[in-house]
């Protein structure tokens, strides 16, 4: 066989990573061209049509079942493929970034699946971007291990068999990879950078080991954006030679337009279909964000008011469920974010019992299994749906036949008796701050107020503060929210922040940065559509 030709890629601004040429072959990348050339037209095209769609729904204020898909609802006989072996007990999955120590813990957690995310809980620096994917590579020829330089303590996995499955999730369509750019200096989409390297490098691999290329699809918003993807598969299992079918995707439901079209989604990906994930924050910003100027009844109180339980909520899980029972797929939990206390098991006593009441009602309301997001709570979780499941591997026999939900119901917003307050806008900006800070020093999955918060933290917290100031919204006492008040407030939680960590750790962060971006994206006119784009241009690395 000939050497590949040199990659119409280059790589810009990027200084040399360890071991970087293990990662970024010419074979490598030239697989990663192709897929930049095949497919960026119509991920492009798409993009522009979720704009369209926005400026629909600001114009109605309404979503609705979509009357052009109405035959693929309609038929019964249709079911997505059936779950490989690896995939078809998932009654816990953890979830985490693909750094050294990560790698090894959630592989060895007692999970069944890994949530290994190259997205919201990873900062996209050129570092975490590459050596996330040499972890990986690392992790399947068992070439991993890591000392703590602080603790002395050293990782190093269990035997195969009692690790994790790897489930990948790439970064969403909306992001491109501005270290990787063609002949024309158009940066490739970073979606397919992640899911291209991943892929090339283990698809076989992963193969012999008894499993295959799983993935998670991130923020999709429309059925034609599964299309596409499953387009991208068929493409890349013929490339490298597997069998069609081999690569199985899970798609989080976690924008409001996607709720509308699960059965769609399921459809188009149906020979490389495994389940869908009810992803709670990233819908909560999807509501928000769709419905911004949909006046009061769209208006979102406190984040941590808005429970599983409410009804919109509800109705949307049990959808879920349903719709992925009907066509044999897995239907996956949201996540439980705590993250244990070592010094306060007050605190610990509360929160576990929190989330197995959590755990509790969804393995009972027939979900296959769940998140978590600390290898403590899997014990918690595993018991949950040992329960109700026993020794099956899933309870997708279920049929939920009783789920009824009209369009309607999944944007019942003002169905939940709950109103924002002061104490969720100081919430909103002290969670702002703190997380974007952090990811700004290449950290997306991070601790803050006990619980494990990514991107969708962050997007839910601005998109609520500029919610409310521009809804007029008034706290029960009669404080109006407006951008002053923000002001007010994120400047209170900076000068806190200042005297909780002392002046030379204050300046050695970055939190006048994260302070100012906070304020840009929630009291700009113009609303970003993900903070993450403005927070990308200030990334350093």
């Amino acid at each position: 066989m000939s050497a590949p030709a040199p990659s119409p890629l280059a790589i810009v601004d990027a200084e040399p990573l360890p071991r970087q040429e293990e990662v970024l072959t010419d074979a490598a990348l030239a697989f990663v061209a192709e897929l930049h050339r095949r497919f960026t037209p119509r991920r492009d095209e798409l993009l522009a049509r979720r704009a369209e769609r926005r400026a629909e729904i600001a114009r109605t204020s309404t979503l609705d079942f979509l009357p052009e898909t109405a035959a693929v609802r309609a038929d019964d006989s249709w079911k997505v493929a059936p779950a490989p072996a690896a995939l078809n007990d998932r009654r816990v999955e953890i979830t985490g970034p693909t750094d050294r120590k990560m790698t090894i813990n959630a592989l060895n957690s007692g999970a069944r699946v890994w949530l290994a995310d190259f997205e919201d809980a990873s900062a996209p620096t050129w570092e975490n971007v590459v050596l996330g994917q040499l972890n990986l590579i690392d992790a399947y020829t068992r070439n991993i291990d890591f000392t703590d330089e602080r603790t002395g303590k050293s990782y190093a996995l269990r035997p195969n068999e009692e690790l994790a499955t790897v489930v990948m999730r790439p970064r969403g369509w909306h992001l491109t990879e501005r270290h990787l750019v063609d002949a024309d200096g158009t940066p490739v989409p970073g979606a397919l950078v992640d899911f291209g390297l991943y892929f090339f490098h283990n698809a076989q691999r992963l193969l012999d080991l008894g499993k295959g290329p799983y993935f998670y699809l991130p923020k999709t918003e429309s059925h034609l954006e599964a299309r596409l993807w499953n387009e991208v598969f068929v493409f890349a299992q013929d490339y490298v030679g597997i069998p069609q079918g081999t690569i199985r995707a899970t798609v989080l439901i976690e924008t409001i337009t996607a709720a509308y079209e699960m059965e769609e989604i399921l459809y188009e990906l149906r020979d490389h279909a495994s389940g869908l994930n009810a992803g709670r924050w990233d819908y909560l910003f999807s509501i928000v964000k769709n419905f911004r100027d949909g006046g009061a009844k769209f208006v979102l109180p406190d984040r941590n008011a808005v429970t599983m339980t409410a009804p919109f909520m509800r109705a949307y899980t049990e959808l879920l469920v349903r719709t992925c029972h009907k066509r044999g797929a897995h239907a996956i939990g949201g996540m439980a974010a705590f993250i244990p206390s070592r010094k306060d098991p007050e605190v610990n006593k509360v929160a576990f019992e929190k989330v197995r009441a959590d755990k509790d009602r969804e393995a009972n309301d027939g979900f296959d299994g769940s998140w978590v997001a600390h290898p403590d709570l899997v014990p918690i979780a595993m018991e949950s749906f040992d329960k109700v499941l026993g020794d099956k591997p899933n309870q997708k026999d279920r049929l939920r036949e009783d789920v009824r939900v009209a369009a309607a119901d999944l944007i019942a917003i003002d169905s939940l008796d709950a109103k924002p307050t002061y104490e969720g806008l100081v919430n909103a900006v002290q969670v702002g701050i703190r997380y974007i800070e952090a990811w700004l020093r290449g950290l997306g999955a991070v601790a803050i107020f006990n619980l494990m918060e990514d991107a969708a933290t962050a997007e839910i917290s601005r998109s609520q503060i500029w919610q409310w100031i521009n809804a007029g919204v008034e706290f029960a006492g009669g404080e109006k929210v407006t951008p002053e008040l923000a002001r007010k407030v994120a400047a209170e939680e900076l000068d806190a922040i200042r005297k909780e960590i002392g002046e030379e750790a204050f300046a050695a962060g970055h939190w006048q940065e994260a302070h100012d971006l906070l304020l840009q994206v929630s009291l700009d006119e113009d609303y970003a559509d993900f903070l993450t784009l403005p927070a990308y241009e200030r990334l350093r690395g």
